[in-house]
């Protein structure tokens, strides 16, 4: 198959943990925004709204759900994005790991706190990458995120986005959360103004966020494809995992079970 992606977009991710990619989702928009309204109607037990009580607006996300809405399933299978995945991995195996959708009304204030998904994650390794794409265009709620933080020493402490507690109960293991916008001039932050067709890819430990909605504007619904390469594997976390995917009897230095997480490229496919 031909490569989707040029080598310097690949070196990109590499270098700095993020790159953005243009106009090659524009075909699936309609379905997944038929999966999103599905999803909407129809919430998972992961289901979550992270607007307290109070503040304006709605920001709501869930997610493993690929299994029982449709869209999100023909989207990951027969979509460029497992191919575009291995190209930045560059990894001969692409294992889906999960899918996430994040919605936020227009006029919600509530910002996606700063954070790296890689501690939530029963995963270690560095063949990983996230695709994140807006069904709908996005400026001043775009995904931003911190150049290079990919290749931190640690990862930065996992908290629950509403409550604001802390995720596992050993704090010192984790690099304080960054707050660019309190420290500026100390972190490089890309963000990128994105189309619907766009998407944006990133790495599990790259620290990232997002602001609000702005009054007036129309919501931002996207949808996130993760995925695992060659070098992954699974690891015991300090505590359940986010998602926890209970039962799934794996132990550590273990590829993560391909009958839970298909592999979608592989020498063998």
């Amino acid at each position: 198959m031909s490569p989707f992606l040029d080598p310097a977009t690949i070196a990109a991710f590499h270098d700095d943990g993020a790159v953005v990619i243009r106009g090659v989702f524009g075909d699936w928009i309609d379905e997944l925004a038929a999966g999103i309204a599905r999803n909407e109607a129809e919430p998972s037990e992961f289901f979550s709204e992270n607007v307290r009580d109070g503040e304006l607006g709605r920001f709501w996300d869930d997610y493993c759900n690929w299994q029982r809405i449709p869209e999100f399933e023909r989207f990951i299978r027969e979509s460029k994005v497992a191919s575009i995945a291995g190209e930045l991995m560059q990894s001969e195996i692409v294992q889906f790991f999960h899918d996430h959708v994040l919605v936020k009304d227009g006029g919600t204030a509530t910002p996606t706190p700063w954070h790296s998904d890689s501690p939530y994650y029963f995963v270690e390794g560095m063949q990983t990458v996230s695709v994140w794409l807006p069904l709908d265009h996005v400026d001043h709620a775009t995904l931003r995120l911190i150049k290079g933080s990919h290749r931190w020493d640690r990862d930065v402490l996992p908290v629950r986005w509403l409550a604001g507690d802390d995720f596992y109960p050993d704090v010192n293991e984790y690099l304080p959360v960054p707050d660019p916008d309190a420290e500026p001039g100390k972190f490089e932050v890309l963000e990128w103004a994105l189309e619907p067709g766009d998407a944006v890819a990133f790495h599990y430990r790259t620290v990232h966020g997002a602001r609000g909605t702005a009054p007036g504007s129309p919501a931002r619904r996207a949808f996130s494809a993760r995925f695992v390469g060659d070098d992954a594997r699974y690891i015991t976390r300090p505590g359940p995992t986010s998602p926890p995917f209970p039962g799934h009897e794996m132990s550590d230095g273990e590829r993560l079970r391909a009958d839970w997480f298909p592999v979608l490229s592989s020498p063998d496919l």
